[in-house]
């Protein structure tokens, strides 16, 4: 039985058809954008602590004794951590201000003026964030 002329354009068409939505749907899939979350603004610590005391409280069904306790804990651990890290600060700015002579020495003076003003942006970046940190935490 031969099959009509009909049932074949049928055929050709839904073949036809059938590719181009793979088609289609292959790119569309190929295409995608990663799906990103809206943009919050970074966490301080204090929003860390807040999360780590609550996740404490509910799990561990502390008391408000043990909350007391684990606040003091926490500041001292803070505090702990500050002076450390005051302690350490004149020997790693020895060693940045070392790495800085290195680079500088390396350079020719062309690249010298740009490496000057490149530390001097980096520089005014760091201190706005600072500023920003400041003002959000008052």
């Amino acid at each position: 039985m031969k099959p009509s002329q009909l049932a074949v354009a049928i055929y050709a068409v839904l073949t036809f058809a059938s590719g181009a939505l793979v088609g289609v749907v292959g790119h569309r899939l190929y295409s995608a954008s990663d799906v990103r979350a809206k943009s919050s603004p970074p966490r301080t610590p204090e929003d860390y602590r807040r999360r780590y005391v609550d996740e404490m409280r509910t799990r561990l069904k502390l008391s408000d004794s043990q909350l007391t306790d684990l606040n003091v804990i926490l500041d001292s651990t803070r505090d702990r951590f500050r002076q450390l890290r005051e302690k350490e600060r004149p020997e790693v700015k020895i060693i940045q201000d070392e790495q800085v002579q290195r680079i500088r020495a390396m350079l020719d003076t062309t690249q010298r003026a740009e490496y000057e003003k490149m530390r001097e942006e980096r520089e005014k970046r760091m201190r706005e964030r600072k500023d920003k940190e400041g003002h959000e935490k008052r």
